[in-house]
């Protein structure tokens, strides 16, 4: 088993993924932990995949999963996770907007956590991503209560177990809500911690486009019905 398995999920992020890898390597190297390096390239239509196979010639314990066309962020994040291996699994973008060497941070806080949530503590996304940030992040309060500051960071540290034992099926956006409510409800600890932001130099954030966002509600609504079966089911058998 290995020590770290670090999950990128990465679409169209030709001009990034490499610098991420590079940085990603770069810490686990200065960490002495055994590790792997899971690259999804969920669907792209650039050069990503070619980019990940290049920067494997040069970094261990890199693998490259691929999948077409493109299942969105959830689809990729569920084959990053089915694809790693370690007792701790850290979900971490490619779009080169955070930086890897906070990870100590959260090592820190996994010792008494299952699950640590970074939150931006400055977001450096434009106007429109910030609003539509905000109103996701009341919405789900409103719905499942206070989960985390910021749900949809993208940099996160999980131990293996709150990943085999909450179900995942989103395919879209709403896979971190899934994640943390799932995580709330059966028990895990939850932690937070503040990480760097940094602006997008390259490459265009799929993530505020409105066909996203829709079809993010609607999975949100059902999600909040399957996961309320899911519980009085295990509480009658328990």
């Amino acid at each position: 088993m290995t020590d770290l398995s670090v999950v990128i999920p990465a679409y169209n992020e030709e001009t990034n993924v490499a610098a991420t890898l590079d940085s990603v390597f770069e810490t686990v190297r200065r960490l002495g932990m055994e590790y792997e390096i899971v690259v999804v390239n969920d669907g792209s239509t650039d050069r990503t995949g070619d980019a990940v196979r290049q920067a494997a010639q040069r970094i261990p314990n890199l693998r490259l999963v691929e999948h077409y066309p493109n299942r969105g962020y959830g689809g990729a994040l569920k084959a990053g996770f089915a694809a790693a291996r370690g007792d701790l699994v850290a979900l971490f973008p490619a779009d080169g907007q955070f930086r890897f060497d906070e990870i100590d941070l959260f090592l820190a806080m996994i010792a008494e956590a299952d699950l640590v949530c970074g939150y931006r503590a400055e977001r450096r996304d434009n106007l429109v991503r910030r609003l539509n940030g905000w109103g996701w992040n009341s919405v789900v309060r409103l719905l499942f209560g206070r989960l985390c500051r910021d749900v949809d960071c993208g940099f996160k540290l999980f131990r293996r177990q709150v990943l085999e034992r909450v179900a995942m099926e989103s395919d879209g956006a709403m896979i971190d809500t899934e994640i943390l409510a799932g995580a709330r409800a059966w028990g895990f600890r939850v932690a937070e911690v503040p990480v760097t932001h940094l602006p997008r130099v390259a490459g265009k954030a799929t993530g505020a486009s409105p066909v996203v966002i829709l079809n993010a509600f609607r999975d949100l609504l059902g999600f909040r019905l399957r996961l309320r079966r899911q519980l009085l089911q295990a509480r009658s058998q328990g």
